[in-house]
């Protein structure tokens, strides 16, 4: 009946394998996978006793039947190429053991490793070697609970004595310490159910049984099956002093608010012969209330997918808030059982443990177990560290708890330095300054000494930095010295190291040192302390001298007076020169810059000019050599690119003035170009006749822009409709082309409803026909010239990576199956160019901050197709906000603002539109003797033109 319930238990965590139901069984049962290497030598006996059986029968019976020779043969050649299979098989697997071994001896933190091995030996059959490995890796890393309930059913298949079954418990008892697993302390209640006939068995079992209730008796879905098989086994022992037990044991359960409660209290009712106690039932009245209180976060994890992280923080809530102390470690407990990797809860689990509970044993293992869980977090050793000094172990644990840091492979620089610096803080403690000298004070200068090498050797060599730049350490060190032990002369020459790595430039840490000297030194080190500071501090440097000057004003003579006066004088006049010179210079290099720019200007307005004049003397020589040639169609082709680019606003004028001319002139017109395909004409010539819809700015937020589309696309409506479609009604696609008919590359969606448009954003980058299409809000930049839409967070984010120096031929699959292997992947964006081409980047969203942090370490250096890439979390650096033009006004010029281009300069469309033949027209006489009229000038003739119709307007373009 337990082991039913807890395998019908409605929330999905891990359930325990198959187990046998009595010791009996359990001594025969065979664990899976485990010797299979015998196994497959007893099978290839067997195939080979009837072939040897057979032989010896064709030997002693002479006239044996040839269809049994056939049978031997077929069965030995079956039997030898099975054998063969086999060989090469276990060849293959013992090379992969011992790659895997190679591996872990130089890291031996590599879990997957550790899995593999643990595979492949139970795979072949080598139990000695699985026990090793199992052995080891637990004591790096706490066993999942499907880890744990294989190794048990192995030991308990192999357990033949008494000897064995003790340390079939001790493995137990090693198991239900790394996670508050329900399914194994089910299997250690009836595994010891098997030992009732031993000296103490019965004790034992109640002992088990007793312990599991303590520990996940509370548990609202899993801990009814640990009730009904310690209600099963007492029900089973039919003495007269065991139905008390019983008694006892339904009522404890009724009292606890459980799912299924209902039916135990009918089986109570059923069981008991005397009717059952006013108090049992308000008991379970009572726990009936609190189920219904506890029922929307137990709901609430049953509708989730693992690790429901945020449901489980949201019970954690509540319970903290309720103040049960036992249901709050329950909750951690089961909230752990699935998000082991993740600090932050580990963090909060032990604060709540070292500030409510205060239990020596309970505490440490919680931070013990948190260590291993996460061993990169060093905030988890630190706690771990004075979680253990508070409750007083011995020092030598400590130290060994320390060194055990320092190899766990932290993340970042300052994690050594921030470890190393709880370490000596508890090493100080440990001292009795009283004493002149003692062991304490010399373990810790000693230590002070070593950290300061490990982090110049050994931090530095990994991560090309010390991770204490401001010195922090040696800071302390020297406060030690000066406060402590009055040591002011290793104090100093402390602060002497601390200044030549870089620190002299930086005022803050000269006023540390003055601060130091002036509580515990002496005037004259204080004034010289200062007098190095003028001279050296490059950011704040008034600050320095403000102080020097206070300090002799306060205690100085007039002499001291002086001198401070003249240095620091000399000093803020040097660094004023120092900054106007630095000023003029990027004045300077600004000048500079902007006169490249004008040059630049000039010489490509120069190039243009250049250009337009050969096109003219082109066509004028043109137009001089056809005149006598040209037949009277002909005489209309002129220049059919101004008739593309005025086209699209005065197609239909231009066709009537075509007509109108062709019907005064009696010549015939012939204007159409032969095209390269009839179909490609007909296309584009419909596109460009179709109307220009303006566009309507009031529906901007049921619209949206999309871009970097091909040109190739032919339909472009049809094409993307059925994309769009999916996000909701499309009440128009509205793409855009060019005069001569060509797509642009862009359109615009619009959308019956908003929220529709909104999902529509969510196609952002979607593949077209190779390129990535870019799907943004329609907004006019006119009027919001400052909106940008980048859809990807440009800040720091801890539980995503950025990948560089992939090959352009890794695909999203093959990179994450290769980031599978480190963590859930949430997300996985290769990064290409606005072609669709790959850029050799790539960003991997890991579901925490854990597993991304483990990826970086196992990642980073890592070889994919012969490319090193390199793995850091995602970091983007700050883009540049471009900076406004300035407004600039000639002396007494009306103020205008400067003309604003591009980054390339002048672009075609901020060129004049006036076509040459009205500035022919309308342009003012050169002056013989001065410069041609200005801008004004023309603005004012252009202005002054009358109007003029369509047809006039065509006329003028299509004349000679």
């Amino acid at each position: 009946m337990a082991t039913a319930t807890a395998s019908s238990a409605s929330e999905p965590e891990v359930e325990p394998q198959a187990r046998p139901e009595a010791e009996g069984e359990e001594d025969e049962a065979k664990p899976a996978g485990v010797g299979r290497k015998v196994l497959s030598s007893a099978e290839t006996a067997k195939a080979k006793g009837p072939e040897r059986e057979v032989h010896q029968e064709g030997v002693s019976e002479s006239d044996g039947d040839e269809e049994d020779a056939a049978m031997a043969s077929s069965a030995e050649s079956s039997a030898g190429e099975d054998e063969w299979e086999y060989d090469e098989e276990e060849e293959k697997n013992q090379l992969e053991i011992e790659r895997l071994e190679e591996q872990l001896s130089i890291n031996g933190y590599d879990y997957n490793c550790h899995v593999g091995l643990i595979r492949l030996l139970r795979l072949e059959g080598e139990l000695n070697k699985v026990r090793m490995a199992r052995q080891k890796m637990s004591e790096i890393f706490p066993l999942t609970e499907e880890l744990w309930l294989e190794w048990l059913h192995d030991e308990i298949s192999m357990a033949v004595d008494g000897l064995d079954r003790e340390r079939v418990y001790e493995l137990f008892e090693r198991a239900v310490k790394d996670y508050i697993c329900p399914n194994i302390w089910l299997e250690y209640g009836q595994y010891s159910v098997g030992g009732i006939g031993q000296k103490g068995g019965l004790e034992k079992v109640r002992s088990v049984f007793e312990r599991a209730l303590s520990s996940v008796g509370l548990h609202m879905t899993k801990g009814l099956a640990i009730w009904e098989a310690y209600r099963e086994f007492e029900s089973a022992i039919v003495e007269a002093a065991r139905l008390e037990r019983v008694h006892s044991l339904f009522r404890r359960q009724l009292a606890i608010p459980l799912y299924e409660m209902e039916a135990t209290f009918a089986e109570y009712e059923e069981w008991s012969e005397e009717p059952i106690p006013e108090s049992v039932l308000q008991s379970y009245q009572k726990a009936l209330g609190q189920l219904e209180k506890y029922k929307p976060y137990e709901e609430a994890l049953l509708q989730a997918e693992a690790p429901r992280l945020a449901e489980y923080q949201a019970y954690i809530d509540f319970e903290m808030k309720v103040g049960d102390p036992a249901r709050i470690q329950l909750i951690f407990e089961r909230a752990l059982v699935e998000n082991c990797l993740v600090p932050d809860l580990w963090i909060r689990y032990s604060q709540y443990l070292d500030r409510q509970l205060k239990v020596k044993d309970l505490v440490l293992s919680v931070h013990s177990r948190a260590v291993r869980n996460c061993p990169w977090t060093v905030a988890l050793w630190s706690r771990y560290l004075l979680a253990m000094e508070r409750h007083g172990l011995d020092h030598q644990m400590i130290s060994a708890t320390f060194e055990n840091a320092l190899s766990a492979g932290f993340i970042q620089a300052t994690d050594y330095v921030e470890i190393w610096q709880v370490y000596l803080d508890y090493l100080r403690r440990r001292v009795d300054f009283r004493q002149d000298s003692s062991k304490e004070l010399e373990e810790l200068r000693s230590m002070f000494t070593r950290a300061l090498e490990y982090l110049q050797q050994e931090v530095e060599e990994r991560f090309s930095e010390s991770g204490d730049p401001s010195c922090l350490i040696m800071q302390s060190w020297a406060r030690v010295e000066a406060r402590l032990c009055n040591n002011m002369q290793k104090a100093r020459e402390l602060w002497d190291s601390i200044m030549t790595r870089g620190n002299a430039k930086y005022a803050n840490m000269w006023l540390e040192y003055y601060n130091l000297e002036r509580a515990h030194g002496d005037t004259q080190h204080c004034r010289k302390a200062l007098h190095r500071a003028v001279q050296c501090t490059s950011d704040y440097p008034e600050h320095v001298c403000e102080v020097l000057l206070t300090m002799e004003r306060t205690e100085g003579t007039l002499e001291d007076w002086d001198l401070a006066i003249q240095k620091t004088e000399t000093r803020l006049a040097r660094v004023n020169e120092q900054r106007m010179k630095a000023a003029e210079k990027e004045a300077a290099l600004v000048q500079q810059e902007e006169e490249k720019a004008e040059q630049r200007k000039k010489v490509r307005a120069e190039k243009k000019a250049l250009k337009k004049k050969k096109t003219r003397g082109a066509d004028k020589r043109k137009a001089g050599e056809d005149d006598d040639e040209r037949e009277c169609g002909e005489e209309e082709e002129e220049q059919p690119s101004k008739r593309r680019r005025m086209e699209n606003s005065l197609a239909s004028g231009v066709a009537s003035a075509k007509e109108e001319e062709t019907k005064l002139s009696g010549k015939c017109l012939t204007i159409d170009v032969a095209p390269p395909s009839k179909q490609k004409e007909k296309a584009a010539s419909l596109k460009r006749d179709m109307p220009k819809v303006a566009h309507d700015s009031s529906k901007d937020s049921v619209t949206v822009f999309v871009s970097n589309l091909p040109y190739s696309i032919e339909e472009p409506e049809v094409k993307l409709r059925p994309l769009f479609e999916a996000c909701g009604e499309v009440v128009q696609i509205r793409p855009i082309f060019s005069n001569r008919g060509d797509f642009r590359g862009y359109c615009y969606v619009e959308f019956k409803e908003e929220k529709s448009a909104q999902q529509a954003l969510d196609l952002d980058r979607k593949n077209v026909e190779g390129r990535p299409m870019f799907v943004s809000p329609c907004v006019d930049k006119s009027k919001n010239p400052d909106f940008k839409m980048f859809r990807y967070s440009t800040t720091l984010e801890k539980h995503k990576l950025f990948i560089s120096g992939l090959p352009f031929s890794c695909t999203k699959e093959e990179l994450e199956g290769i980031c599978k292997a480190h963590g859930t992947v949430k997300d996985l964006r290769l990064v290409t160019n606005r072609a669709g081409k790959p850029k050799g980047l790539a960003y991997v969203e890991y579901e925490n901050e854990s597993q991304a942090s483990q990826a970086v370490l196992k990642m980073d250096g890592m070889t994919i197709k012969e490319n090193v890439i390199k793995v850091a979390i995602s970091n983007p650096p700050q883009r540049k906000v471009p900076e406004k033009p300035e407004v600039r006004t000639a002396p007494g010029a009306p103020m205008v603002p400067r003309q604003m281009y591009g980054a390339r300069g002048k672009g075609r469309t901020q060129l004049s539109l006036l076509p040459r033949a009205l500035q022919r027209q309308g342009a003012a006489p050169q002056a013989e003797n001065g410069p041609a009229p200005g801008l004004a000038a023309t603005t004012s003739v252009a202005t002054e033109a009358p109007k003029m119709s369509n047809a006039d307007f065509a006329k003028l373009l299509l004349r000679k």
